[in-house]
């Protein structure tokens, strides 16, 4: 007779999640943990995809195409039905965020004279701007080009985020407003930038396993800082190491494990004022992942 046959246990199958996020100074150091495989979660793959904010907005909005995608929260209302937002990640200005720059010295009162470059229609600087001023007129520049189009005469001012923020003065331009400044000294509370969102449909285990992987991430990243560093360099645009270690700080720091009841309390109030001032057309519910 024939020995009895064993079946062979079949593995679990891998879960292939996609991440999409900006190839910045900031969102490279809190995703090195995993982009380098230093930290590995059993069962799940992860694969990165890097693409300019503006283009994650849009492409989240549009297609729902990533798992977790790096978004600015002014484009959450938008992508509300098929994503939630992850309680960790993000990136808050406590007291400074996005500038709006110009060749000569302008007062905030003087932007509305004057055409200012911004660098995407769902960007949270732009939302913050508008909130700000809902008349000034703006036209959509790359984020990378808004700086020389200034330099260059095409425009009076603009509207600068990431590396701008600590370079604009070694570029001979004047700061018009801090939009975090402002934020703060009208509402109290921080500026609320950008975020990780999550697709709805992989399910509550999924959204927990994930979260706590990012989590572990960026958490990796400040207990191995130099190390974190070394590899966010190769993204930080026309910053030395000094330069791009305090870009880094200002954005990913202990809100970025958790943005605490005050900074949920800032998105969601940010989110409200611009559906109030008929900025964000769609009601917004924030949702979030814990």
């Amino acid at each position: 007779m024939n020995a009895p046959q064993t079946a062979t246990p079949v593995a679990d199958p891998v879960k292939d999640i996609s991440i999409a996020h900006s190839p910045d100074s900031d969102d490279a150091f809190m995703f090195y943990g995993l982009a380098t495989s230093k930290v590995r979660v059993p069962g799940y793959r992860f694969t990165h995809t890097l693409a300019d904010i503006e283009t994650l907005n849009r492409r989240a909005q549009e297609e729902a195409f990533f798992d977790l995608t790096a978004i600015s929260f002014h484009a959450y209302p938008y992508l509300q039905q098929n994503y939630l937002l992850m309680g960790c990640g993000g990136s808050v200005g406590e007291g400074y965020g996005p500038m709006v720059v110009s060749n000569r010295p302008l007062t905030p009162a003087d932007l509305s004279h004057v055409k200012v470059a911004v660098p995407g229609t769902l960007t949270t600087a732009y939302l913050a701007l508008k909130i700000f001023n809902t008349e000034i007129r703006t036209e959509t520049v790359p984020f990378d080009q808004i700086i020389p189009a200034i330099l260059a005469g095409a425009y009076d001012a603009g509207l600068i985020i990431h590396e701008g923020q600590l370079t604009y003065t070694s570029r001979g331009l004047y700061k018009a407003i801090d939009l975090g400044v402002w934020w703060r000294e009208t509402t109290g509370l921080v500026l609320p930038l950008g975020g990780n969102a999550i697709r709805r449909s992989l399910g509550a285990e999924s959204h927990k396993i994930i979260s706590k992987a990012l989590r572990d991430s960026i958490r990796h990243a400040l207990e191995h800082r130099e190390q974190a560093l070394e590899y966010a360099m190769q993204f930080a645009r026309d910053l030395d190491a000094g330069m791009a270690n305090r870009f880094v700080s200002m954005y990913v720091n202990e809100r970025t494990l958790d943005y605490g009841p005050d900074g949920r309390e800032a998105i969601g109030r940010l989110l409200a004022l611009g559906h109030e001032r008929g900025i964000i057309p769609i009601q917004p519910e924030v949702d979030f992942v814990d």
